[in-house]
């Protein structure tokens, strides 16, 4: 056999070989294609209903949710559905045994289940708030109910005196400072940037971010190597919100100062890391949006439901306790009910 012959049949076996497998997928994909038939004739005319992920030890509120529109800045007591916060299955073991937290914007929603949670773990808990005293009294009768103790601290975090003076307040009270957890936040909606006012940025960004590093700068000569701060972020942070132009951006400000935070307390032993919530039922968002958009609240997620704020204050325990995550530091976990955020 010529070495042309020997080339050409190569050739034709290689064709040959590469022509079955060809075959073979092809058979595949049209025995795939006769499902996909049977398929749509079954569902013909049917939307998939999705439902709601569930998978804690609970089945959570989803919506349509309570149609409720609050004043600002939200009282918790005034929501027709109540945020769960007491994570009934939670056990605490000690891991912030002996310590002592500040908390701004803890006396409702997230703060406060994060509030109930550092306390069954053993820590002391400051509070600070702005002027929702019934919920304040109300997270804190949870707290002393812990078994630990519980300072209330009201007033504004845009004013860096009050944050010196409620950092002194807790320090006098419990002798020590471990764990800042800033919390407080303002939001309000807009349509459009001009719909901004130099008011409504100035008092969203001193809230938001001014007032995260007022207080951040009273603890820090207070705390200790095993220290912690814990900056709450937000997925529009991540992702940005068209209708949330402003609290987008400081809470990507928070995310860029957790890490830079982080990095400039490394030698002093103390951490600083972020949570990033997405949508969390809790007063912020039925004391912003109508009440017609608060009744979907959450069914954007992946999830199709709100997250409950005993879903979200573990994150805190964990991020807090030097026996969790004692090599984390600079990092911003999402929390977000949706994959890949």
């Amino acid at each position: 056999m010529s070495r042309a012959q020997a080339k050409e049949l190569k050739r034709a076996s290689s064709e040959s070989a590469t022509g079955k497998v060809a075959d073979k997928q092809q058979k595949i994909q049209r025995a795939q294609d006769r499902q996909d038939r049977k398929e749509s004739k079954k569902t013909a005319g049917v939307m998939p209903k999705k439902h709601p992920m569930q998978a804690g030890p609970y089945d959570y509120p989803s919506p349509p949710l309570p149609a409720q529109h609050l004043p600002k800045p939200g009282i918790e007591a005034d929501l027709k559905l109540r945020p769960r916060f007491m994570a009934p299955a939670y056990r605490g073991s000690g891991k912030l045994q002996g310590m002592a937290a500040l908390i701004t914007g803890g006396d409702s929603g997230i703060g406060r289940a994060v509030a109930v949670l550092f306390a069954r773990e053993g820590a002391d808990v400051a509070i600070a708030y702005l002027n929702e005293k019934e919920d304040a009294l109300e997270t804190q009768r949870c707290v002393l109910a812990e078994g630990t103790r519980c300072l209330l601290l009201s007033g504004d975090i845009k004013s860096s005196k009050f944050c010196d003076k409620a950092v002194k307040k807790t320090v006098e009270a419990f002798g020590k400072l471990d764990i800042l957890v800033n919390n407080a936040a303002f939001q309000t909606h807009a349509g459009s940037i001009e719909d901004l006012t130099d008011e409504r940025i100035d008092e969203t960004l001193r809230t938001n971010i001014c007032g995260y590093m007022y207080m951040a700068r009273a603890a820090v000569p207070h705390l200790t190597q095993g220290s912690s701060i814990i900056n709450t972020g937000s997925v529009t942070g991540l992702e940005g919100s068209s209708k949330l132009l402003d609290y987008s951006a400081t809470k990507g400000a928070i995310h860029a100062f957790t890490k830079a935070l982080a990095s400039n307390l490394l030698e002093r032993g103390i951490r600083v890391n972020a949570v990033a919530p997405g949508p969390v039922w809790t007063p912020l968002n039925p004391a912003d949006s109508s009440a017609e958009k608060v009744s979907e609240f959450g069914s954007g997620s992946d999830m199709k439901r709100p997250a409950q704020p005993e879903e979200l204050s573990p994150a805190y325990v964990f991020l807090a306790s030097p026996a969790c995550a004692s090599y984390i530091t600079g990092i911003v976990l999402p929390i977000t009910g949706s994959v890949g955020a």
